[in-house]
């Protein structure tokens, strides 16, 4: 992995962002309690399924992941009734 010399912190609200020319989606999330709290999820179509990147406290990526179950939704919203 490669960082940026001299590398910034950068402060990114959860979100999730759909990119209709690639058809990929972002979320990006907070996991309360976890040593790696920061997510990263790029869903979409890919030819390895969809991926997950976590982060440490210090933004140093620490894990990555595949999945082909899920999708990108945001779990904030509650259904109205």
């Amino acid at each position: 992995m490669a960082i940026k010399p001299n590398a910034d912190n950068l402060t990114i609200k959860e979100q999730i962002i759909e990119d209709p020319v690639s058809g990929l989606s972002f979320q990006f999330s907070v996991v309360e309690g976890s040593d790696n709290p920061f997510r990263l999820r790029i869903f979409g179509a890919l030819p390895n399924g969809n991926r997950d990147f976590v982060f440490d406290a210090t933004g140093t990526r620490t894990g990555a992941g595949s999945s082909i179950g899920g999708i990108c939704r945001p779990s904030w919203l509650a259904e109205v009734y």
